[in-house]
C-alpha cells in the first residue's frame, strides 16, 4: 500500500508499480487472494483487500492461500505499528496457514524486523535492481523514486518459480537454509514480534 512513505510524507497511498503487479500475478497463477494493506488507488486488485487507513489489516486474520503485501514503510503513530509488525504477520501467516506470501519492502538487513521475520523465516529474497523504484503515488506514476533499495521477500515453498520470475528484476537469493534457525549474537532472545 504505502511503500516509500516516510514518517514525514503527506502521501498515504504509495502503490506497487505495474511491472511488479504483473509478475506477482503470474507467480500466483493470476489470482492474489489477499492484499492486507491496500488503498483506493491500488492496481493489485486482490480478491480480498483490507483498505488502509480505514481497515487495519494487522488486526485481521490472514488465512488466505496467496498474499501480496506492500506495507506502510513509516510508523503509524495512531496504531503504534511499524513495518516490523507487517513482516512479523507475514512470517506468522506462513507458519500458521502455510500461506504463500510476497512482500515488497525496503532493504534493511541490519534491522530487528529482518532478523526476526525474514532471515530464518522466509524462503528467498530478490534484491531489486531498480536504483530508485518508482511507486505509484495516489494512483499516478509521476512521483519520485524511493530513497532506498527495495526487495521482494518470499515466504513459501516454490523457490524455483520465484527464481525464474524474479531473476529478471534482481539478484535472487535462496535463504531456506536459514529457516527455523535463530541468527546473530542475540538469537536466544529473538521472538516474532506478533507472537
Amino acid at each position: 500500500m504505502s511503500a516509500g512513505r516516510t514518517v514525514n510524507s503527506k502521501s498515504q497511498s504509495w502503490g506497487t508499480p505495474p511491472k511488479y503487479v504483473n509478475v506477482i500475478r503470474q507467480f500466483f497463477r493470476g489470482s492474489i487472494a489477499l492484499d492486507p494493506c491496500s488503498n483506493e488507488y491500488s492496481i493489485v486488485h486482490a480478491e480480498t483487500e483490507f483498505m488502509l487507513p480505514e481497515n487495519d489489516g494487522l488486526r485481521e486474520e490472514w488465512n488466505y492461500p496467496t498474499i501480496y503485501m506492500n506495507p506502510p514503510y513509516g510508523a503509524d503513530r495512531e496504531r503504534g505499528t511499524t513495518i516490523k509488525n507487517w513482516l512479523a504477520k507475514c512470517a506468522l501467516a506462513h507458519q500458521k496457514f502455510d500461506s504463500e506470501i510476497l512482500a515488497l519492502v525496503p532493504v534493511a538487513t541490519n534491522t530487528g524486523h529482518w532478523k526476526q521475520s525474514v532471515f530464518g523465516q522466509a524462503k528467498a529474497i530478490s534484491f531489486l535492481y531498480d536504483t530508485r523504484l518508482k511507486f505509484l503515488e495516489n494512483g499516478s506514476g509521476a512521483g519520485k523514486g524511493a530513497p532506498m533499495a527495495c526487495a521482494m521477500i518470499y515466504w513459501g515453498h516454490d523457490y524455483d518459480k520465484f527464481y525464474d520470475l524474479f531473476i529478471e528484476f534482481g539478484a535472487v537469493i535462496n535463504i531456506s537454509n536459514l529457516q527455523n534457525t535463530e541468527i546473530g549474537a542475540t538469537r536466544k532472545y529473538m521472538k516474532l514480534a506478533f507472537e
